[in-house]
């Protein structure tokens, strides 16, 4: 289910997987992660706001992962971040520079939406670059990726306020759940 990329040397790799959920947009909504580390350790995150967009939750979800992986210092050379969210993986990695350099305006002129989670997101990038190399991956949603359905079932669980179990633990423990 964890499968290493095949373009880096997967003992080094820490993988994440990420998803957000809206459910009116904006409306309820929620997010998750899968922060999967080269130790074998396992961490599902997520969490809910009563209002909030798709778009936020995608980018909250990027954010605590890489959070989490600042704070516990997990060892790796590459973190490879797994999105199907085009506006999150374009955003990080090509529209931002733009924005900086336009005093946060888009090319039509007007305020960037999500300036404040834009500028969280490209810090802790910035911050982690000086540890990790960082790769950010496009993943089709709903497309039977394991860990994208499991971070979209997370988000749309917390969105709707069901209760979910998250898990921590080992990785040979996670694959026999999911």
């Amino acid at each position: 289910m964890i499968k290493q990329s095949k373009n880096s040397n997967g003992a080094n790799e820490i993988i994440v997987y990420t998803d957000g959920s809206s459910l009116g947009n904006p409306g309820p909504s929620g997010w998750g992660s899968v922060v999967s580390s080269p130790d074998g350790k396992v961490v599902e995150l997520g969490g809910r706001e009563k209002e909030s967009t798709n778009n936020r939750m995608e980018m909250t979800a990027a954010i605590s992962a890489l959070r989490l992986i600042q704070e516990r210092k997990l060892k790796g050379k590459i973190i490879n971040v797994h999105t199907d969210s085009a506006y999150l993986l374009n955003g990080i990695t090509i529209w931002i520079f733009g924005w900086m350099k336009n005093n946060w305006r888009n090319a039509a002129k007007d305020p960037v939406l999500n300036k404040d989670l834009w500028e969280e997101l490209y810090k802790l990038t910035f911050d982690l670059k000086n540890k990790y190399e960082i790769k950010w991956t496009k993943v089709k949603g709903h497309d039977g990726v394991k860990l994208n359905e499991r971070c979209d079932l997370i988000a749309t669980s917390f969105s709707a306020g069901d209760k979910i179990l998250l898990f921590t633990g080992n990785l040979k423990d996670y694959q026999k759940i999911f």
